[in-house]
């Protein structure tokens, strides 16, 4: 199994398929574009532009061939708007649904825009995939199902209670999954994400993930905020290993492996005051002349678990999932990034 991604990407390379990528201009997204064009696939890709950006086009579009980015299709659209997801959904036959407003802070503020977003959004997608009948429907689930479930680490079937109402909308998504999946014998695979990190995931903003914001203040010399006593730790999941997830799961062949949720992680637990020390040492490998900077540390955050730490052997054994970047490694590469497009 541990060569099973190698095998999936030289199958797709010799027969193409066509694929919906929503929320394919942001991070995740914008990735698993990258990805499928240089395996030579057609994608179309949905996308309104609330936290993604033209910017990530253009720098997929200088890493692929011309005749690559010829087989991109962009729809400009809402996934709350259910005739631009039957629009999308005409005749593809995976669809890798990103799109959704993410952020356990955000969703504290504007619990109505989430549910609308992640809830009446995925709605729409289900049905329009379910209509269309396309072969696979992997959606992007979210380790905040876990809730205020204490053990570690984290194993699929054992979740506790939500803690903010983006946790809700997750919870809720696997649930008409699986009712999809009962109902209309209609196959999907949810992939709860650990703290995907890496290229092209934003620094700015309210509700940017901790990383790139860190990435940016030691780059640029500003200050630097800690949530709690920094003893916080997180599962952090390097963006190729999430792309990896996602081929797998639309490809996965075992009956068994149909109508599941997984975990798409590291396996391995990072605190936060961990995680500062090995950015600012990458960061500054690369420009040595940057300041010292010593993090402020605030109140924790409302709706954060403490630890969070992924069981992935359901991953490894169903679906093939071999993780190939460890922090570490991932933070090398990551660092390289930022460093090249933030300094």
């Amino acid at each position: 199994m541990a060569n099973q991604y190698k095998k999936i990407q030289e199958h797709l390379k010799q027969y193409p398929q066509k694929w919906l990528v929503t929320g394919v201009a942001g991070f995740i997204g914008s990735n698993l574009l990258e990805t499928l064009l240089k395996l030579n696939q057609e994608v179309v890709g949905l996308d309104n532009f609330s936290t993604g950006f033209q910017h990530n086009f253009d720098q997929v579009q200088k890493l692929v061939s011309a005749e690559q980015w010829q087989r991109f299709t962009f729809v400009e659209g809402d996934i709350r708007n259910l005739s631009t997801c039957k629009e999308v959904c005409g005749q593809v036959d995976y669809v890798l649904h990103q799109a959704a407003l993410g952020s356990v802070p955000r969703s504290i503020d504007d619990p109505i825009l989430t549910n609308e977003n992640n809830l009446t959004g995925f709605l729409n997608m289900l049905v329009a995939a379910r209509d269309a009948k396309v072969k696979r429907f992997v959606y992007a689930a979210s380790s905040s199902t876990y809730g205020d479930h204490p053990g570690l680490p984290k194993v699929e079937d054992s979740i506790g209670n939500p803690l903010s109402p983006y946790a809700v909308t997750k919870v809720v998504n696997e649930i008409y999954a699986d009712v999809f999946a009962r109902t209309y014998d209609f196959k999907t695979i949810g992939l709860r994400y650990f703290n995907i990190f890496g290229r092209r995931q934003d620094p700015n903003g309210a509700y940017a993930a901790v990383m790139p914001k860190w990435f940016l203040a030691l780059i640029k010399g500003e200050e630097l905020f800690i949530n709690g006593d920094g003893e916080t730790s997180r599962d952090f999941c390097y963006i190729d290993n999430c792309v990896q997830a996602n081929l797998l799961a639309a490809c996965a062949s075992k009956e068994d492996a149909l109508n599941q949720v997984y975990n798409v992680a590291f396996g391995e637990r990072t605190s936060l005051n961990e995680l500062f020390r090995m950015i600012q040492e990458r960061v500054r490998n690369i420009l040595p002349d940057i300041n010292d900077i010593t993090p402020t540390y605030r109140d924790f955050r409302a709706g954060d678990v403490r630890h969070s730490l992924a069981d992935i052997n359901k991953a490894r054994s169903l679906l093939g999932y071999n993780p190939e970047f460890s922090v570490r490694a991932g933070l090398d590469e990551a660092a390289a990034w930022y460093v090249s497009n933030l300094s």
